[in-house]
């Protein structure tokens, strides 16, 4: 695909896969056999955040990992909606493309409503779910996320398709451990979007936290369906954004989820915790599977 030169396929030595939508092809990594798991990233990321939990469960696991449009080595059209909606229909897309089947599902960040808008329409599709720093409600009455409808007009848009405040700013202030995004790491999430036009997944997400917020409303409404789904919560508690609190809410979608807390992690969970995650998701997938 035409960028891709820049890829360090040290750190991401997965083939690529496409899925030709309307609006164009989405990149997806399909690697290793077994119990499928679907990994859905959130901004500004794309699947090389997800690059450990790959290489690892890859061993013994089907893992798939997407780019959304408009993100990572996905197309990214000039003239599309970028909604959160819209991306959960090509994920859903995808899904069934690939025929997975009672699968077990990862989601971070903006993952966790796109992820989630399949899962509370097909639990019976949905073995078992992984949750990292995310959410699926509105945010729309929190002073705490409403402050955001600053991103959601011109200055917003400057910032985020002119300036790649997403990438440049908004990634390295919200990890825990900064040491974690060396500057060739961090040029693998830079790179992703190199020129203006091609940030515009990046803006909107932004602007979607609270313009979406009816969507999220729509999907919280539906969550008794996974009530009884195995989920495990992996939390990093440095996270200026999803606190201790949407932590306490999130809990209360399932009757009896697993938890774990990180004391210094930060909002992106799988880049600063790495080789550490794939032996805990394993085990719980091995537990909730025998």
């Amino acid at each position: 695909m035409q960028g891709a030169n820049w890829v360090d396929r040290n750190e991401y030595p997965f083939a690529d896969h496409f899925l030709n939508l309307s609006m164009g092809r989405m990149h997806y990594v399909d690697e290793g056999h077994g119990h499928p798991i679907l990994m859905v990233h959130g901004t500004p990321e794309w699947s090389f955040g997800y690059r450990y939990l790959i290489k690892g469960l890859s061993q013994k696991y089907r893992c798939i990992a997407c780019d959304h449009i408009g993100f990572g080595l996905s197309y990214k059209p000039v003239n599309w909606s970028y909604l959160p909606e819209a991306h959960a229909q090509n994920l859903a897309e995808l899904i069934e493309t690939l025929d997975l089947k009672e699968f077990t599902l990862v989601v971070h960040d903006y993952g966790g409503p796109i992820g989630l808008a399949y899962a509370v329409d097909h639990p019976e599709n949905i073995h078992s779910l992984v949750l990292m720093n995310t959410w699926m409600w509105s945010l729309d009455h929190d002073p705490h996320f409403t402050r955001t409808k600053l991103f959601a007009g011109a200055l917003g848009r400057f910032l985020y398709e002119y300036m790649g405040f997403s990438a440049r700013v908004m990634l390295p202030s919200a990890m825990g451990d900064k040491s974690k995004l060396t500057r060739p790491i961090h040029r693998q999430y830079l790179n992703a979007w190199r020129m203006p036009e091609e940030r515009r997944g990046t803006w909107v997400f932004a602007r979607e936290l609270i313009g979406s917020s009816a969507w999220y409303d729509s999907l919280w409404q539906k969550r008794a369906t996974l009530q009884d789904k195995p989920a495990l919560i992996l939390w990093g508690l440095k996270d200026f954004a999803f606190r201790r609190v949407e932590l306490e809410k999130l809990k209360t979608m399932f009757r009896n989820p697993q938890m774990m807390a990180f004391e210094s992690t930060g909002h992106f969970v799988p880049e600063e915790l790495r080789e550490q995650l794939s032996p805990i998701i394993a085990d719980f997938i091995e537990e909730k599977r025998s």
